[in-house]
């Protein structure tokens, strides 16, 4: 990163394609009849100063490329248009659902975008364009950086999938409490990637239905296969969440009737053992009058009646089809 802030900068076209844009040659870009990208760390000092006092950006646009919270979208401001899209985190240790941002600037020769954390996105369209098998065109470079963002969107979606798969699975094979937490973050990822993703469709839609002019029809033939595989992860997400929904309350009904079959087991034992329990505290008192005191044998004939209070109660029992 350069000390404005600039963290890639390329010319797209002219005699300079490929070449990189120092933070010296920024201003080059504003009167360039070339086309040009500069992209940017908006939380860097300098870059608020370059884009307030040099961009010659129209003052909601600057706004727009500084804001710290914004939601996806596809905007035309006079000839150009403000894009804000958000891509996977894919940084190691990160969480893939807390997604980065990245707001642009396009119109027919300049592009201008910001971002806070690293885009890896970002990185590899300035490889590219740094080989010179990169856009030449501010239409095709939306197009291209479009693509990046959402083909990267591919394996996290598809990794909820197989989690989710992969639950399942295991719920048939044993219950665990366990996977119940398992299920509720595999839900709050598939909600949380939606959240986002949901309007980034939206954006998607209004960049190739409106009448841009920079943009030809290889351009809008690439958003619209480009909008329809972020649909299609949306529609995975979509899918996923049910079905992690309808495994945890699978997961909850079979907890639930492990629980209540143990209870079960407890209350029968509970009411067997209930009489017997009252009839040796009964005999068991302390006091004159007990039958059987003097007699040798009624230790046995009351175990024997015991037992016989005990086959009553299964009888009963399987008579009235408690188990």
């Amino acid at each position: 990163m350069s000390e404005n802030g600039l963290v890639y900068g390329h010319w797209l076209s002219g005699g300079l394609q490929g070449a990189a844009i120092s933070h010296y040659d920024m201003s080059d870009t504003v009167d360039s009849d070339e086309s040009s990208w500069l992209h940017f760390d908006y939380t860097h000092p300098n870059t608020k100063q370059w884009l307030e006092e040099k961009s010659e950006l129209d003052p909601l646009v600057v706004e727009a490329l500084l804001s710290e919270e914004t939601r996806p979208r596809a905007v035309i401001i006079n000839d150009g248009v403000l894009i804000s899209l958000r891509g996977v985190n894919l940084t190691p240790g990160s969480n893939p659902e807390d997604m980065v941002a990245v707001r642009i600037w396009v119109d027919s020769r300049r592009i201008v975008s910001t971002r806070k954390r690293r885009l890896l996105s970002a990185h590899d369209m300035s490889e590219l364009i740094a080989s010179e098998k990169g856009p030449t065109t501010t239409g095709e470079f939306i197009a291209t950086i479009t693509d990046y963002l959402i083909s990267r969107m591919q394996d996290t979606v598809q990794e909820i999938e197989d989690e989710v798969a992969q639950v399942e699975e295991r719920i048939l094979e044993a219950e665990s409490y366990a996977l119940r937490t398992e299920i509720a973050d595999l839900r709050r990822q598939a909600i949380s990637l939606r959240r986002y993703l949901s309007p980034q469709r939206e954006a998607m839609i209004q960049l190739q239905s409106e009448k841009i002019a920079f943009f030809n029809n290889d351009d809008r033939v690439r958003l619209r296969e480009t909008t329809d595989h972020l649909i299609r992860y949306i529609e995975d997400l979509d899918s996923s969440r049910d079905r992690a929904s309808v495994t945890q309350e699978e997961l909850v009904n079979r907890l639930s009737e492990q629980m209540n079959n143990r209870m079960y087991v407890l209350s029968i034992v509970a009411a067997i053992f209930l009489p017997l329990g009252f009839l040796t505290g009964l005999l068991g008192i302390n006091v004159g009058g007990l039958p059987g005191v003097e007699n040798p044998n009624a230790f046995n004939i009351f175990t024997v009646f015991l037992i016989t209070v005990v086959a009553l109660q299964v009888w009963l029992f399987k008579v009235k089809r408690w188990f």
